[in-house]
């Protein structure tokens, strides 16, 4: 039989068309546990590659014959050998080319909106990660909000779009991923944007975001409004869009709300991250759909893979958005947090510029699920 090689980008789609998949990952147990292919109509099976050396006969039976089975490792080598003895075997497998490492990095673009005046509005789903970026397009410029590393989608993608990127923000400092916002920058001649509380420490320079920025986006004048909202950071800051979008950064998301805890200052920041939730974003306009810069888990992806909803839906779903006692939400975001992200502290530097790590480096960073969230 054939052994097929998957790309990351083929494996997107079937997490957004909702379509069946049945997963082999022959990694280790714990590492699947923490961290999987995530899809709404996939199964999946974990046998570690080492109990697989000396055949997959006992495994056959596990494996169903009217499925696509898809053989996933960490980099690819571990899950070529098994595909190879299962198409021995007798069966039509894949392999995802990359492994996790490839799916880690792998960027969908969907298109969110058309806005006002023949501006679009894109969010570059990062599935592998959790990462949700923001490219907003009108009358041939471009504006860039919460840019992963990998700088090159975007940049292909303003070339493809025959626009020419102008501004560059990161809603804050980001502590779980390393942003691209200031390469993209660097690269293009566009002004990179940062809250300034977030950038004491930071060694580059940077345009001050601060609360009532208005940036004008081509000639349809789109505005991209900034609010301040601390409580992930000091400096975290929301943007306001077409009048239509709410970028929420790391403070607000679909099924949770942002932790306050990657600069070690918990006790500090709850307060304005309760202050944010539950008087800022109060004021705004319920019809505001909500955009933001991450996601947990696969069931806050619409049918269509954006991950959206408005923020009137929220106010009334969202467990973290309806903690009406104080010290029952100061212990929900301090006392009960998930497992801090992988190298956060490391990841912080990179993004204030004090440390340059290789790429290699940089991905062995960010492996691992997104941790910016409290549900």
């Amino acid at each position: 039989m054939t052994v097929n090689k998957w790309t990351a980008a083929e494996v997107a789609r079937k997490v957004i068309d909702n379509e069946e998949l049945f997963i082999l990952d022959v990694r280790n147990h714990d590492a699947f546990e923490d961290w999987k292919i995530e899809g709404h109509k996939f199964e999946y099976l974990n046998i570690p590659y080492f109990e697989l050396l000396d055949g997959v006969e006992e495994i056959l039976p596990k494996l169903p014959p009217d499925k696509e089975v898809l053989v996933v490792c960490a980099k690819e080598g571990s899950s070529v050998m098994v595909a190879e003895m299962l198409s021995e075997a007798g069966r039509e497998v894949a392999y995802l080319e990359g492994g996790m490492k490839s799916w880690s990095s792998y960027l969908e673009p969907i298109k969110v909106s058309d806005l006002e005046n023949g501006g679009e509005l894109y969010q570059f789903v990062r599935l592998g990660k959790g990462c949700l970026s923001y490219m907003v397009i009108s009358e041939g410029e471009a504006a860039i909000i919460d840019a992963v590393r990998f700088t090159d989608v975007f940049t292909n993608f303003a070339k493809e779009k025959g626009v020419e990127i102008k501004h560059v923000f990161d809603t804050h400092l980001h502590a779980d991923h390393i942003s691209g916002g200031r390469h993209i920058a660097a690269n293009t001649g566009a002004t990179y944007y940062l809250p300034p509380k977030d950038a004491t420490e930071v060694v580059f320079d940077y345009t001050p975001l601060t609360e009532g920025l208005n940036v004008k986006i081509g000639a349809s004048q789109i505005d991209v409004n900034a609010l301040y909202s601390p409580g992930h950071t000091i400096g975290s800051t929301s943007f306001v869009i077409d009048n239509q979008f709410l970028l929420t950064g790391d403070i607000l998301f679909i099924d949770s709300i942002g932790r306050p805890d990657l600069a070690g200052l918990a006790e500090d920041w709850v307060g304005d991250l309760r202050e944010t939730l539950y008087s800022r974003y109060r004021e705004l306009a319920e019809d505001l759909v909500v955009l933001p810069a991450h996601f947990m888990i696969i069931d806050e992806l619409n049918e269509d893979g954006t991950v959206a909803r408005r923020l009137g839906d929220l106010f009334k779903e969202n467990h973290g958005l309806n903690i009406e006692d104080e010290a029952e939400f100061r212990r929900t975001v301090t006392d009960n947090l998930p497992p801090q992200p992988n190298a956060y502290e490391q990841i912080r530097q990179v993004n204030m510029g004090k440390i340059t790590p290789n790429n290699d480096e940089q991905t062995e960073m960010e492996i691992g699920p997104n941790r910016c969230a409290v549900r």
